[in-house]
């Protein structure tokens, strides 16, 4: 599991075409919300972006997120809320246009299951994802990303005991960069 999140790291860092554009266009911290998808659970959250660094090519990302699972057990449906927070990698790759920056992203998931889910406090895990930002102003941005998360976690106290927060992520939001 290490070796696989040290590869993704190293792989968001590498793998990227290095644009020899200029970097001063939304460079600084930034600010966001997001709405997600982890596999079948939904949520909405929080992110805040170190100012790059690298010649604009690194940055750091902490996400906050509200996740609902949904559980029908007979024919009852119950959203069972539970919280997530990640800290990345981001490796920003192409700039396309001015107005259009792709990104990759990886690191670690800390997942704070609700007692309702599992008998365990914490799961540890990782993600990584491609993204696309979509500037409408000097600062602001709409983003969208795509990728995956791992973490292990079950739901062992729902009679069927499903897997939880594993597999396909899906992102989209805003965000501000102050400059």
């Amino acid at each position: 599991m290490k070796a696989k999140l040290i590869v993704l790291c190293l792989f968001v860092l590498i793998n990227f075409e290095i644009s020899a554009q200029e970097r001063e266009l939304n460079s600084g911290f930034g600010l966001g919300f997001q709405l997600v998808q982890f596999q079948n659970d939904f949520g909405l959250g929080l992110n805040f972006v170190s100012p790059y660094f690298a010649d604009g090519h690194i940055g750091i990302r902490l996400k906050a997120n509200l996740m609902y699972n949904q559980n029908v057990i007979d024919g009852l449906t119950e959203w069972v809320p539970y919280g997530n927070a990640s800290l990345g990698l981001i490796g920003v790759g192409t700039q396309l246009s001015e107005n259009i920056r792709l990104y990759g992203e990886g690191g670690f998931l800390i997942l704070m299951p609700s007692d309702k889910l599992s008998s365990e406090d914490v799961e540890i895990g990782g993600y990584g994802h491609f993204g696309f930002e979509f500037f409408f102003s000097q600062g602001g941005c709409y983003f969208i990303e795509i990728g995956g998360v791992g973490t292990g976690a079950v739901a062992d106290k729902i009679p069927s005991e499903p897997i939880f927060s594993n597999g396909m992520s899906i992102s989209a939001g805003l965000r501000y960069f102050l400059q």
